[in-house]
């Protein structure tokens, strides 16, 4: 098992679109993350940041992922949520969510 955590600010405006599309999130969706292998996918807020964290069980995630967002369900979610949505200025090029850092773990 691998565990991701990723970052991602969130446009103070459409915070609460993100709250409610978030609220009833499409089952097509969920469905697919189900296959694609992510388990205890969970999405926090502080501070104009989104945290992201998932469990990974698969063996090739980007391939998995690659799945997803090829998904024509995914994509049509994605025209939603993305423009509530805003990179960090430490993101990579073509990163939208960035990568977090683990410090400390307690199994």
């Amino acid at each position: 098992m691998r565990r991701i955590a990723q970052v991602i600010r969130v446009r103070p405006e459409k915070l609460d679109e993100y709250k409610r599309l978030h609220a009833d999130a499409w089952p097509g969706v969920l469905e697919l993350l189900q296959a694609a292998h992510v388990r205890n996918y969970s999405i926090h807020y502080r501070d104009g940041l989104l945290f992201s964290y998932f469990e990974y069980h698969g063996d090739d995630l980007d391939k998995d992922m690659a799945a997803v967002d090829a998904d024509p369900v995914t994509q049509e979610w994605h025209r939603l949520t993305d423009p509530c949505q805003e990179p960090l200025d430490t993101a990579a090029p073509g990163e939208w969510w960035s990568p977090a850092e683990t410090v400390f773990l307690m199994e």
